[in-house]
């Protein structure tokens, strides 16, 4: 209430401000409930698989962000995509195209936000090596065990865009002798109107499960209506000390284009469309075979997983249409082996990632094709001494071949990646960390195939030096975070709308610095009642060139989410809030127009279980708060490429478990 005020008078807190409300409500609140947990619970241990494996209790990953089943399910939440941005506090703007799939952007890279992190569903790399959004949405949202958000420089385990850090959608174990399902139906505003079902089953040494889900929505605006449907099968093997498995994916959506507005257009009827006619699909399947197992101190793992994706794309506005055929092949073999004696531990790592991309593209305006093949070898090492320190290392290679005959261009070339880690414990609850770093984003087949480079040329990989410290406070009932960021990006892969005679293009920008911080805490207010926020500032700016010192484009300065749930008997409800600071317009490198306007907005949901039933309604946009998040011209002071965000939406939802 009191940043809504504060914005409203003075058009958004300054950062300092903010950092200083966000604090004092985070810390606040832990105090406030020193008396509800007892103290001398030592820090949680969250089992999280950062490591590439199922982690060792020794070896969490510090101060990862962890969202489980439970609270995706209390908030209302039917797809990872909004878990991640309303359950994780990670900024995410409107969709240009598709259902549900908003672009995220962990540590202030804009636009590519997509391409500065690294995705996986069960250690499977879904990120796009095009410029797109990973499917998120095609994930079964009743299969999700948890989602695991680690910030920060990732590459020397996840390799070619895991600056901004990775996110890892862990799907539900095989359980044996048990049969469960669930089924869903959702109906909403703006014409919305869904079914899901479940089931999986399990024997002595074998598991089956299986979803499906379809949904329509006509959305808020027009022309964006949208169809999808999903397929999920897995079938497992296992005993106590292995597990083998094979896993379908099969995706189908369509949906409107609605294109951007001006200021002007956006003014007069927010709703409206440009682009009345435009429209597109995919057709996104995938087959992985996977295996863990065991011997002794050692522990194997390795996925094989093929993908083909079908995208089309119909412009009648220009007359145009296209259509990409896309396949990826991985192969992730590694080896970990722990080593106990005692007094410290150890854990080492190897492993070696094989991937073979390839596209080809038919289109009105012309054909095109692209080629991406890479194999990477990485080793890692990490030793906890005596329970309270611990140290890791790490170093990658990574050599890839990029080629194109109708870009006429064809490089083999090879990057590093490196990092090392350090954390200690001096007190049960308190555990400070620092890590420092190289990472590195290599360049879509997208961002070559338009360039205003001489022919033959490609970019140059992407390249930054990380730092980050920090340190956690707390235990399971209550627990706070905090963590200092510095990116030093040299060659940073985006969009230059003043390159190419200011006609723009995909360019190495002049050296840029990403610093800031981000805050996240949690508590349990009561048995009942449960409380959590998360803040980040970031400070986005070129270091040197033609732009020095202004700042990044698309990169709001502070954004801040809190939740508050609650949960009685058979009744539970949760409520939202997030706030967005100001950001500069796509295409304003000089930093000479207005900003976007910040923004506020909320989201509740109240249920109720009856039996095996549980029944629930939903709110979004709650204050029906008119505003947008993507923006991407301001040639002479006229603001257009707008895309605005949806207005108040309210979903009823009827869920039978058994």
């Amino acid at each position: 209430m009191h940043i809504a005020y504060f914005q409203a008078r003075c058009g958004g807190p300054r950062p300092r401000i903010a950092l200083r409300t966000a604090s004092a409500l985070i810390l606040s609140a832990f105090a406030a409930s020193t008396h509800a947990a007892d103290t001398s619970q030592p820090l949680s241990a969250v089992v999280v698989s950062a490591s590439r494996f199922p982690n060792d209790p020794a070896f969490p990953p510090v101060a990862a962000t962890v969202i489980t089943a439970e609270q995706i399910r209390e908030a209302g939440i039917d797809n990872a995509n909004e878990a991640i941005r309303k359950l994780g506090g990670v900024y995410g703007r409107q969709s240009l195209s598709g259902p549900r799939d908003f672009p995220l952007d962990l540590r202030g890279f804009g636009t590519n936000g997509d391409q500065n992190m690294v995705v996986l569903v069960d250690g499977v790399r879904i990120s796009e090596n095009e410029l797109a959004t990973p499917l998120l949405s095609a994930i079964p949202i009743e299969t999700i065990e948890r989602v695991e958000i680690v910030r920060g420089g990732s590459s020397v385990l996840y390799g070619s865009g895991a600056t901004g850090g990775t996110i890892q959608i862990i799907t539900r174990r095989p359980q044996a002798n048990t049969v469960r399902g669930t089924v869903i139906g959702e109906v909403g505003s703006n014409g919305q109107r869904a079914g899901r079902a479940a089931v999986s089953r399990g024997w002595d040494n074998m598991s089956i499960d299986a979803s499906y889900a379809k949904s329509h929505a006509d959305n808020w605006r027009d022309n964006s209506k949208s169809n999808q449907e999903n397929f999920s099968t897995t079938v497992q093997w296992f005993a106590s000390d292995w597990r083998f498995g094979l896993r379908a994916n099969l995706s189908r959506a369509d949906f409107g284009l609605p294109g951007s507005l001006s200021q002007a257009q956006y003014d007069a009827n927010a709703r409206q469309t440009s682009k009345p006619l435009d429209h597109g699909s995919y057709d996104n399947d995938s087959i992985t075979a996977f295996l863990e197992r065991r011997f002794g101190a050692f522990d194997a793992a390795a996925e094989l997983s093929h993908r083909e994706k079908i995208s089309r794309s119909t412009y009648v506005s220009s007359a145009s249409t296209a259509q990409a055929n896309i396949r990826t092949t991985q192969f992730s073999p590694r080896l970990r082996h722990v080593l106990d004696s005692g007094l410290w531990k150890n854990e080492a790592i190897a492993g070696v990632d094989l991937a073979e991309w390839s596209s080809a593209t038919n289109a009105s305006y012309g054909n095109s094709d692209a080629s991406q093949h890479s194999k990477a070898l990485y080793l890692r090492d990490e030793i906890e001494f005596d329970r309270n320190a611990r140290l890791a290392a790490g170093v990658r290679r990574e050599q890839f071949t990029q080629q194109s005959d109708s870009g006429a261009y064809g490089r083999t070339s090879a990057v590093n990646a490196w990092d090392l880690q350090a954390s200690y414990a001096p007190l049960p609850l308190l555990r400070g960390f620092v890590k420092t770093g190289q990472s590195y984003r290599l360049a879509t087949a997208d961002e070559n195939g338009f360039t205003a480079l001489p022919g033959g040329a490609v970019l140059k990989p992407q390249v930054s030096h990380d730092l980050e410290l920090g340190a956690t406070l707390g235990n399971t009932a209550r627990q706070v975070t905090l963590r200092w960021f510095r990116h030093r990006v040299r060659d940073e892969l985006y969009y230059d709308p003043t390159a190419n005679g200011g006609f723009g293009a995909n360019s190495n920008l002049a050296p840029t610095r990403h610093q800031g911080v981000e805050l996240e805490g949690r508590v349990q207010l009561t048995e009942t009642l449960g409380w959590s926020a998360t803040y980040q500032h970031i400070n986005a700016r070129f270091e040197e060139g033609d732009n020095s010192g202004k700042q990044l484009a698309l990169v709001p300065a502070n954004t801040l989410s809190t939740r508050l749930n609650w949960k009685s008997g058979q009744q539970s409800a949760d409520v939202g809030a997030r706030w967005v600071d100001r950001q500069r317009m796509g295409n304003d490198f000089a930093n000479t127009c207005a900003r976007m306007p910040s923004f506020t907005t909320f989201d509740a949901r109240y249920a109720v279980r009856v039996s095996a039933w549980e029944f629930a309604v939903t709110g979004t946009n709650l204050a029906d708060r008119k505003y947008y998040s993507q923006a991407y011209d301001c040639s002479g002071g006229a603001v257009s490429g707008i895309y605005p965000e949806d207005g108040r939406a309210l979903k009823f939802t009827a869920r039978y478990d058994f």
